[in-house]
């Protein structure tokens, strides 16, 4: 988390020579990103920073992120079964974030469902 971190704050100083797309389900980094934006003087829908997640995976931090105006994306894998089943296993082995926070994510679904449900 400490190289993560001080990489994204060397890319906000650098900006003026890169773009940022932080492809992450951490919730921990998306805050520090938020955070460092912030302090950098960077508005939310800066268009050299971009958040994104897996489509159907941290569905919450892309709408929070979204509805306090940065600019957020999914992204899907394509492609025949045998390629893209491979990377999605590698991703949610590798992203032990995730782990942690799959319990919570299950029950903002369900909230969500009830939610709609009396909509």
């Amino acid at each position: 988390d400490t190289n993560f971190n001080a990489a994204v704050a060397y890319m906000l100083d650098h900006i003026e020579d890169m773009s940022i797309f932080l492809g992450s389900h951490n919730e921990d980094s998306s805050y520090k990103m938020m955070q460092l934006m912030a302090e950098k003087g960077f508005k939310n829908n800066d268009d050299r920073v971009w958040f994104g997640q897996l489509y159907g995976m941290s569905d919450h931090i892309t709408f929070n992120l979204a509805e306090r105006g940065y600019n957020v994306a999914k992204y899907i894998p394509f492609g025949p079964v045998r390629d893209v089943m491979p990377y999605l296993i590698r991703r949610a082995e590798e992203n032990t974030s995730v782990a942690g926070q799959t319990g919570r994510e299950l029950t903002l679904l369900s909230k969500e469902r009830k939610r709609r449900k009396l909509n």
